[in-house]
Formats: structure tokens, C-alpha cells, sequence
């Protein structure tokens, strides 16, 4: 894809970067890029201050990662993309692009904010891990953002269309999803074609939702999580 020429002098807000991941992209290592801002408001966020769009103080540029990069040829395989909603960033495909043809593999963390920009960046894809907040009507009751929703099932479209291998995850709490939605959840998305799933219990870690942190997160039932497993050629539970 063309990089637009107006593009060029401009540069990424970024909110964070880790040299050295072993857990963010399943079976490579990667460093992990962390962009600013985000659309929603998540209950659960434990990212809350990547939430506005503003770059944090104190490190690397873009420009400085992409120097450095070269220099762990043979220790890194990939770079993973997060944030925030690495989508709110309009620099994604360009960034992607860059480290595409540095030789690494690229990887995503995504909501599936932004349908137009997941399109343009799936060409550089080799992995995403998508976040499914809730049954797509329901979305706005964990991203407290009217038609969220919509979004994120156009998004998961697009990525089940571009054969980039992927991974849908949803966060629990009680608070949010009963069993009963849970499994409503499961179905429905196993109807759709996704095979690797991962339930992501509910980190205390940076929420700032005080209803949320008042009530335990208590994982599901063991019949729940049996009845899932069985929906799903990959199933996986995530304390």
C-alpha cells in the first residue's frame, strides 16, 4: 500500500513500548508497541490512561524503535500492536508497512474499533488477537459507547475474511456477563467460524470501575467452561 506523501513527516502517538515480550503474540517473541487513545471506555480497562490521545512523556519516538529494530534481527520475531485502540492511530498501515519490511512479523491487539482502518492494515497482519466485548447488541453495556458494537462485528467479518490467523478473547466479570450470556456468547461466535478462543478473567490491575472492584470476579462454573470447551478447536482460560 502507498504511504500517503503527507504522511511521512507525521508521527505516531505512542503510549508505551516493551523491548521484550514472550506472552503477547502465542509462540513468538516480540516487543510490544503501545499506541494512545481509545474510543471506548471499557469497565474493565486496566489501560485506562491510554484512553486519551496523547502521547506519553519519556519515550522512544517511532523513528528510534524503528532504528533499534534492526539490531534484535535473530532475537525478536514480531512486533505487536496495542494500545489504547492501536486503530485510533492514523499511522497504523504506514507503521506496519515499516516493520514488515524490516523482515519481523506483525501482530495485533485490537477491539476492532475502526472496520476501514482494520482493512488497511490486515495486508501486514500475521497474527490479531480480537477482543469481543459482549453478543454485539450488547456492547455498549462493557464500552459505555452506543453502537460499538456494530463495529466490532464488521471488524471480526473483515478479519475472518482475510485468512490472517486469529484469536477472539472476551474479559469476564460477573458484573457484566452472566453464564448464560457466556455461553450465548460462545455459540455465537463458533457459529461464525472462530475456532480459537480465550476467556480473560477479569484483572483488578489499573480498573478504575469502583462497581466492578467491589464485586469479586469469580470465574465461571466448570460446566460453563466444559460447555465452551467443547464449542471451540482451541479453548483457553486466562487468570
Amino acid at each position: 500500500m502507498p504511504i500517503p506523501a503527507e504522511d511521512t513527516a507525521r508521527q505516531p502517538k505512542l503510549g508505551g513500548f516493551v523491548p521484550f515480550s514472550g506472552c503477547d503474540y502465542p509462540g513468538q517473541l516480540a516487543c510490544v508497541v503501545f499506541t494512545a487513545g481509545c474510543p471506548w471506555r471499557c469497565r474493565y480497562c486496566h489501560n485506562p490512561h491510554l484512553q486519551a490521545r496523547q502521547a506519553q512523556p519519556g519515550l522512544p519516538g517511532w523513528e528510534q524503535i524503528l532504528a533499534w529494530l534492526p539490531l534484535r534481527q535473530g532475537l525478536l520475531d514480531g512486533m505487536v500492536f496495542c494500545g489504547g485502540e492501536p486503530l485510533t492511530e492514523p499511522l497504523l498501515p504506514r507503521m506496519m508497512a515499516q516493520v514488515k519490511a524490516l523482515g519481523f512479523k506483525v501482530a495485533l491487539h485490537t477491539g476492532g474499533a475502526y472496520p476501514a482502518r482494520l482493512r488497511d492494515c490486515l495486508p501486514y497482519l500475521d497474527w490479531v488477537g480480537f477482543d469481543v466485548k459482549h453478543q454485539f447488541g450488547e456492547y455498549a453495556q462493557v464500552t459505555q459507547v452506543a453502537g460499538s458494537g456494530s463495529a466490532a462485528h464488521l471488524s471480526l467479518q473483515l478479519l475472518r475474511a482475510s485468512g490472517v490467523p486469529f484469536e477472539c478473547r472476551t474479559t469476564y466479570h460477573p458484573a457484566l456477563h452472566d453464564e448464560r450470556a457466556l455461553l450465548a456468547l460462545g455459540e455465537r461466535l463458533a457459529a461464525a467460524g472462530v475456532d480459537d478462543y480465550a476467556l480473560q478473567l477479569f484483572r483488578a490491575e489499573g480498573c478504575n470501575d469502583a462497581a466492578l472492584l467491589a464485586q469479586a470476579g469469580q470465574p465461571p462454573g466448570e460446566a460453563v467452561l466444559r460447555e465452551l470447551g467443547t464449542r471451540f478447536a482451541r479453548f483457553t482460560v486466562r487468570g
